[in-house]
């Protein structure tokens, strides 16, 4: 088993190109993120790929519909093996719910540990401006608390949010609760279209257990190299 680290490489790349990568990073981090761009193009075969090499995956389609489909939904993915899901929080209660429950029955069913329910709060790349323009008057950080209380009272694992927001998440949601953070950029590398955004360890100081990270190691010369150099930016905090 890799080290259990913090990372969650995001294989947002088209293709076979993320299993070669893939490939290279095996044995320095547990988690990889499987997202839109690579599920639609390789379906759900690339999940059983990436645990055959020994990770961990967390598939990141970010389910909104009713809660029936939501459910039909969250029973595949279960049956897949996958460690940890994503749900939009924005969906509701009901529908949070549902996931959880559907997750967990199939999985029961076929044998396997449930996933993790993460319920997606406000994407990294909004801002308060963003929610404006969409009838959201709350500022993002408002409205990433609010969803938060709504994901935990429907019985998600825990949510995604920004790092910005991880202390507040970390401060009212069960201490068990994973807090997951995308826009999460090391101190030398590009912002690129997120635009809440922190770095390694100013996320895990926060709160966050797991940091997404894509770019800054998926486009690096050499990505084994940069998440040595993450690492070494993460290694004074007391975990």
């Amino acid at each position: 088993m890799p080290p259990d680290n913090p990372i969650i490489v995001a294989l947002d790349l088209p293709g076979r190109e993320a299993l070669a990568l893939a490939s290279l990073l095996r044995g320095r981090v547990r988690w990889v993120k499987v997202g839109m761009t690579l599920f639609y193009a390789e379906g759900p075969v690339v999940v059983s790929e990436l645990k055959n090499l020994g990770f961990e995956v967390f598939l990141d389609l970010k389910l909104n519909d009713i809660p029936h489909q939501v459910a039909g939904a969250a029973a595949a993915i279960a049956r897949l093996g996958v460690g940890m899901f994503t749900v939009h929080a924005s969906g509701g209660v009901a529908m949070m719910r549902s996931a959880v429950d559907s997750a967990s029955r199939a999985a029961e069913e076929v044998g396997l540990a449930p996933p993790a329910v993460l319920a997606v709060t406000v994407l990294t790349s909004t801002d308060d401006e963003g929610l404006n323009q969409i009838g959201i008057e709350a500022t993002a950080a408002d409205q990433v608390v609010r969803l938060a209380r709504l994901a935990e009272e429907a019985g998600a694992d825990g949510v995604v949010c920004s790092p910005a927001e991880a202390a507040r998440i970390s401060s009212i949601v069960d201490s068990k609760a994973l807090i997951v953070t995308p826009g999460v950029r090391p101190t030398w590398a590009e912002a690129g279209d997120q635009a809440r955004i922190s770095t390694p360890l100013v996320a895990l100081e926060a709160g966050a257990t797991h940091l997404v990270i894509g770019r800054p190691i998926t486009a690096a010369a050499d990505p084994a190299t940069a998440i040595d150099r993450i690492l070494s930016e993460i290694e004074r905090i007391d975990r």
